[in-house]
């Protein structure tokens, strides 16, 4: 092979510089990454046609990239979350379910996050809405990274409120006297009121749900405005209580039943994100990457208030009883809609069919940032930025989806992608909207779906066909590389204990610990919001 050209030196060389151009040419970007709850595939207008409530993250679409073939790295909160914040799954950050009220422990505390990286190279950090990654003492957002808290610390079926909003079973208001305080309710919690903190103080108990959605646009656009106006670049964690139940519903109150209430919640959560996106717009147009994605898909179990899966039906489980959502390894439980937007890098009108994750997020906004990947563990995430510029759509070649509930042991590694195909191991069904769970099964050899012909996972590819037994050895070796990678990796351990003592209370001496601080700025806020109607227009 010849010597290269000094032109041909000159021309790579300048290809080279061109793959951190837009920080080196723009300095350090923002960030704001908004997760939806229990949002479905389905549920984005641009997605799936049938859906008309969504026309601000259509917009969005239409001005960014949208990504199609888009998973959370697990099919439940706490997994999905603290690998969206680590870059790593279950298996080595610990987090394998979720945390509960009286969790102790959290994602462990040598696990390094996203904020603290992104804190340590300059930027002021804030996360509002859902943490659900541990809650007590030093497991709280306010020491894992984040200059700024604002939100709930679980999710927010987990405590009873004065404006409970719509679920399946529905779930009555906090009691106020002793007596109501010891009735039980299958599938509420009645004792306990929902808090809402302010960094690490509880400045409503229980939170008030119908203006929920108003505070968090105001106090991300608070948090916006202070982060300018410091000079410092800033990263923004906003994890919404949309789309999980209960659903808050603004006035004028949409039908009693069927779409209309889920719709109605949806459309307020498109135009919560509308507002981000013009607040963030507002502070310089083209600075601020904004990353929307969900943590998880429908939970089917609560019927007309779960999201759309879209075409991901997970059809063979469907057939053999259960949901093939939320909670487990089928598409409709991980594939998730996913949008970026950042005006003048990341082209608008384009959708990209490259396989990525949640777990991306992590390494590509460090990678932006000029940043450096914490040492002395591996990460399950790509810096995807040449798929986010358009200069590639090759994601990952192995794409692992961890037990979510359904099936299996929580967190262990029983379903893979490899390329358009997709192995089980194990398979099983949640709970469905009928009350049908579908039995863990297991898999030697693997199903195997072919998801370019069968997207919606209805018929596994015949054990002894050619296309079965040339793809085999290829996915048996990804999978055993896989968990020997794991096995061998700085794993940590998470503490799952309980104690009653670790619940939020911000005054024991009141039933289901009522209080708010009289002039708080949630006191202020609820009681304008309350006069205007909780609206959320643009």
């Amino acid at each position: 092979m010849g010597t290269p050209s000094p032109r041909a030196v000159l021309v790579l060389a300048a290809a080279l510089a061109g793959l951190s151009a837009p920080r080196a040419a723009y300095g350090q970007p923002n960030f704001i990454v908004i997760l939806a709850d229990d949002v479905g595939w389905g549920d984005l207008g641009a997605n799936w046609a049938e859906t008309k409530e969504t026309p601000h993250l259509d917009a969005l679409a239409a001005e960014g990239t949208r990504f199609v073939d888009f998973h959370s790295a697990a099919s439940t909160c706490s997994p999905s979350r603290a690998s969206l914040l680590t870059g790593r799954l279950g298996a080595r950050n610990g987090v394998t379910h979720n945390f509960a009220v009286t969790s102790v422990g959290g994602l462990p505390l040598n696990e390094t996050t996203l904020a603290e990286v992104l804190r340590e190279a300059g930027y002021s950090t804030g996360a509002i809405g859902k943490w659900h990654l541990g809650h007590h003492g030093r497991h709280h957002p306010s020491f894992r990274g984040f200059d700024y808290y604002f939100g709930i610390p679980y999710s927010h079926d987990m405590g009873c409120t004065d404006t409970p909003g719509y679920n399946l079973p529905p779930c009555p208001p906090c009691p106020r006297h002793d007596v109501a305080a010891r009735v039980a309710r299958k599938d509420c919690y009645r004792e306990i009121a929902l808090p809402l903190f302010e960094n690490v103080t509880i400045i409503q108990q229980p939170v008030n749900l119908s203006s929920l959605a108003a505070r968090y646009v105001e106090e991300a656009a608070r948090f916006i405005q202070r982060a300018s106006d410091s000079g410092h670049p800033f990263f923004l964690y906003l994890a919404l209580a949309h789309m999980h139940v209960p659903l808050g519903v603004p006035p004028p109150l949409p039908p009693a039943s069927g779409r209309g209430i889920y719709g109605a919640s949806l459309s307020e959560m498109d135009a919560l994100v509308g507002r981000i996106k013009q607040v963030a717009d507002s502070h310089g147009k083209g600075n601020t990457l904004l990353w929307f994605a969900g943590d998880n898909g429908p939970w089917a179990q609560k019927c007309e208030l779960a999201g759309r899966l879209g075409p991901f039906v997970g059809a063979w489980q469907r057939c053999r009883g259960g949901s093939s959502a939320k909670q487990t390894t089928w598409e409709g439980g991980h594939r998730v809609p996913a949008l970026v937007y950042w005006p003048g890098r990341i082209p608008a009108k384009r959708t990209s069919h490259a396989l990525l994750s949640t777990l991306d997020i992590f390494p590509t906004l460090v990678a932006l940032a000029g940043a450096a990947l914490p040492p002395n563990r591996c990460f399950d995430g790509l810096d995807v930025s040449p798929v986010l510029f358009g200069w590639s759509d090759v994601g990952h070649k192995v794409l692992l989806h961890p037990n979510s509930g359904a099936a299996g042991k929580d967190g262990e590694i029983e379903t893979l992608r490899l390329a358009q195909y997709k192995a089980f191991y194990t398979t099983g069904g949640a709970m469905a909207c009928d009350g049908s769970i579908g039995p863990a099964e297991h898999h030697q050899p693997p199903l195997i779906f072919n998801l370019d012909r069968d997207i919606q996972e209805q018929e596994p590819l015949d054990v002894a066909s050619r296309e079965y037994q040339a793809v085999l050895p290829a996915i048996s070796r990804a999978y055993a590389q896989a968990l020997e990678d794991i096995a061998t990796d700085n794993v940590s351990v998470v503490d799952y204990s309980k104690d009653p003592a670790a619940t939020p209370c911000c005054n024991a001496q009141h039933v289901a610990c009522r209080c708010q601080a009289p002039g708080s700025h949630a006191a202020v806020l609820d009681r304008r919001t309350e006069r205007r109607a909780t609206q959320l227009c643009l």
